[in-house]
């Protein structure tokens, strides 16, 4: 079985907001799996198709103590790759769920990975059944894995802002022994959850990863923004002075040589710009001389416009008068 971890190596920068399926649907951690196509029918159809569920009864054989034995049942898989656990988990069959995971305590079928490579434990997240979370890694699931888009069940819970699912993650897996593995996780450069809390504005969650080891002024890939950088973007009072009380560099450049304090020029808080001036050394608060170059050509061009513009309508007569 091929398993996919995230790796602190991996420089790639996924980008789940504009990934796409073989299909050219665009991908959501938060889309129903599963569509039964009710809403699209008639009320008379509807009608009939509740009125033949009805009638409708299965009988099965209670299942025997040899079959559990040979446990063809982890054997079964959907047409989308889904285990049976995957699918008590996306329904909500949380007995059923339990059970199959009690059966199953570190075997790798808890690390099956459905063709979106989704384990359980990454629908258990997304679902927010976070006792099944609980569950699942006490029975040994491995929180290591990633999705298709590069997610580890963690990275869900931030993008998600999910709290409960997060505080198990981090505390079930909280021991001396595995705090490194969740600070990795917390810093994978391909999709830093830092950044990713910063991002939706998660104050508690951007506390809690900084209590973990979180680094506080980890850039992103493609243009070199600190999750400071990210606060004033927001324009999230709140937020930077919380950065900045954990010990943001306010210095921090961006790959274009922006600082934060940059950002607030042209924006409507100020006192985002207020809190950062002091803060900034001097010599960046200007910002870059190519940048300064442009605004002052721009503004020569809007000039040289606004004269021409004059002189196109000197000739203009008016009643044989100019």
């Amino acid at each position: 079985m091929d398993l996919h971890r995230a790796s602190i190596l991996n420089h790639m920068d996924y980008n789940t907001e504009g990934r796409q399926f073989k299909d050219g649907k665009l991908q959501s951690i938060n889309e129903d799996r599963l569509d039964s196509g009710l809403d699209s029918l008639k009320e008379e159809e509807y009608e009939v198709v509740a009125s033949e569920l009805e009638c409708l009864r299965v009988d099965c054989p209670p299942l025997r103590s040899e079959d559990c034995g040979n446990e063809l049942w982890k054997e079964q898989v959907s047409e989308d790759g889904d285990t049976l656990l995957h699918l008590a988990i996306i329904h909500e069959a949380k007995d059923c769920a339990r059970k199959m995971i009690d059966m199953s305590c570190y075997d790798a079928f808890l690390n099956k990975q459905n063709c979106q490579r989704q384990t359980p434990l990454h629908l258990a997240v997304i679902t927010e059944q976070p006792e099944l979370v609980e569950h699942l890694l006490k029975a040994g699931c491995d929180p290591t894995l990633v999705d298709d888009s590069g997610n580890t069940a963690l990275h869900i819970a931030c993008r998600k802002g999910s709290l409960t699912c997060f505080g198990v993650l981090t505390q079930t897996q909280g021991c001396a022994s595995n705090l490194p593995a969740i600070v990795a996780m917390a810093n994978y450069s391909g999709q830093n959850c830092l950044h990713l809390v910063s991002t939706h504005g998660f104050l508690s969650l951007v506390e809690s990863l900084l209590s973990l080891g979180a680094d506080i002024d980890a850039q992103e890939q493609c243009n070199g923004r600190s999750p400071l950088h990210l606060a004033v973007d927001l324009q999230n009072l709140e937020l930077v002075r919380l950065l900045v009380s954990k010990g943001a560099n306010v210095n921090s450049l961006t790959y274009g040589g922006h600082t934060p304090y940059h950002l607030t020029y042209g924006r409507q808080n100020n006192d985002i710009e207020r809190e950062l001036y002091e803060l900034t050394v001097p010599y960046l608060r200007e910002l870059p001389d190519s940048e300064s170059e442009d605004s002052e050509e721009e503004n020569e061009e809007e000039q040289s416009d606004d004269e021409e513009g004059t002189c196109l309508y000197d000739d203009i007569q008016w009643n044989g008068n100019k």
